[in-house]
């Protein structure tokens, strides 16, 4: 076999072990979604995704592997889809709503992914027995309000927050937006756009200088 031919076949199978492992990982979510996270075995896995365990082995080391990489992925998808749309805002003002709007958006068209989230972080712990993505979680979620938030005091359109007060607003929004994701589990047919124009009231009424 020629040079050529072997790093055609390396990249080949490269492609292919990616694809596979995207393929686990789909199938991962779907199971977390709909079974929780405690019957989301790597048997359950496998089956769905039509494999065997062994498959999913050579991939991933472990259970804890698997579901490092649901989070990696989610929290990257996220950060790609609302990021840049934040970002593009001129004012505080618009980049406020424009946080909730895509992240209410991204939770409605990434609904499973979003659902196996929860099950993890609600029940995925350390050894010694604390929630393990509870902090990193906070830090990503809470800090990007917070900044919109000490912009738009600096740019005098928010009210004055206090360093815990900002904390304390950032949480009532992102708790707002997770609350919208418990009521999609319940009701797939609630209606995004109204609780998104809700929130969006809400929110800018609460900051306004």
């Amino acid at each position: 076999m020629s040079k050529k031919n072997k790093l055609t076949n390396q990249k080949e199978l490269s492609f292919i072990e990616k694809a596979r492992r995207t393929q686990i990982v789909e199938y991962a979510i779907e199971t977390i979604a709909e079974l929780g996270y405690s019957q989301a075995s790597l048997g359950q896995i496998a089956k769905r995704a039509k494999i065997s365990k062994g498959v999913i082995s050579y991939h991933f080391a472990n259970k804890e592997e698997l579901l490092e990489q649901i989070a990696i992925e989610y929290y990257m998808a996220w950060q790609a889809y609302t990021v840049p749309l934040i970002e593009a805002q001129k004012s505080p003002k618009e980049m406020l709503r424009v946080y909730i709007e895509t992240n209410l958006k991204f939770i409605y068209e990434n609904q499973q992914h979003v659902f196996a989230i929860i099950e993890m972080g609600s029940n995925l712990r350390t050894a010694d027995g604390k929630l393990r993505f509870a902090k990193e979680h906070d830090e990503t979620v809470l800090l990007p309000i917070e900044n919109i938030l000490t912009l738009g005091m600096q740019e005098g359109i928010f009210r004055e927050f206090t360093k815990l007060s900002a904390r304390v607003m950032a949480l009532t929004i992102r708790n707002a937006i997770d609350g919208f994701t418990i009521e999609l589990m319940r009701n797939s047919q609630f209606d995004v756009q109204e609780y998104t124009n809700e929130l969006v009231t809400i929110f800018e009424r609460s900051t306004k200088k």
